[in-house]
């Protein structure tokens, strides 16, 4: 598997920071050729599913991933969200972890994941360019250009 992290400071408040990272739609604003929706419970929370969808017209994929923590940073813990991938494209886990400073909050995106068909010498591979997409969209999502 390919795993990744990203990591970021911030002068957002931690509970701002961390709707803007938990912003799944706007995840899809972010990210090039990707729209996602959501369903279940929520708007987020345990159970909630998440399915970003990417490609351009018939030639696209699904990534359903299904949130199984759900923790918002308060004054005295920081925030956690674990998302498992469900699909039978792209399968592994998401971690985003929230916690506030004395000017802002702190941000770290831990990604496991694997792409079916590609063979394991390509992990550093995926590992790289997955580092390069989601860093790009966190700075856009933190900054708030992700189209909202």
């Amino acid at each position: 598997m390919s795993t990744f992290r990203i990591g970021r400071i911030t002068g957002l408040p931690a509970a701002e920071c961390w709707s803007r990272v938990t912003d799944w739609p706007a995840h899809g604003a972010a990210v090039p050729l990707t729209a996602v929706t959501v369903s279940g419970p929520g708007p987020a929370g345990v159970g909630t599913t998440v399915v970003a969808r990417s490609g351009a017209g018939r030639f696209g994929f699904d990534d359903p991933m299904e949130i199984v923590e759900w923790e918002p940073p308060s004054e005295v813990r920081r925030g956690r969200c674990r998302l498992e991938k469900r699909g039978r494209v792209v399968t592994g886990w998401a971690e985003i972890e929230v916690h506030g400073t004395e000017t802002g909050s702190v941000v770290l995106w831990v990604e496991e994941l694997r792409v079916a068909l590609l063979p394991r010498r390509l992990d550093r591979v995926v590992a790289r360019v997955g580092r390069l997409v989601f860093a790009r969209a966190l700075d856009a999502l933190l900054n708030g250009r992700d189209g909202h």
